[in-house]
């Protein structure tokens, strides 16, 4: 399945900062930066569980904001990008 995660976590104190620093982590374990704090991420239902179960571990929730969005599939049908575009298609060959 497709996920989008965006998150806005406060950031005034070395706290904060440490949580923005461990959520764009986590997500980077499972998907990729489409925006500052906006990962898409191609998992399935136990990875989605576990990457849910270990961003609210990590997020304040009296301070902090998290949003998990289930795209419809194909994604590429449904998503529309103008400017810069950073995603990378994995299901794709990767030429470096």
């Amino acid at each position: 399945m497709n996920v989008l995660i965006t998150y806005d976590v406060a950031t005034e104190s070395p706290g904060g900062r440490r949580r923005l620093r461990k959520v764009a982590q986590a997500c980077q374990d499972f998907g990729q930066r489409v925006q500052k704090s906006v990962f898409e991420c191609a998992v399935s239902e136990m990875q989605f569980e576990e990457l849910v179960r270990r961003l609210l571990e990590i997020i304040d929730e009296e301070e902090d904001s998290l949003r998990v969005y289930r795209l419809i599939e194909p994604k590429e049908k449904y998503v529309q990008v103008y400017g810069v575009d950073t995603a990378v298609n994995f299901d794709e060959p990767l030429i470096l």
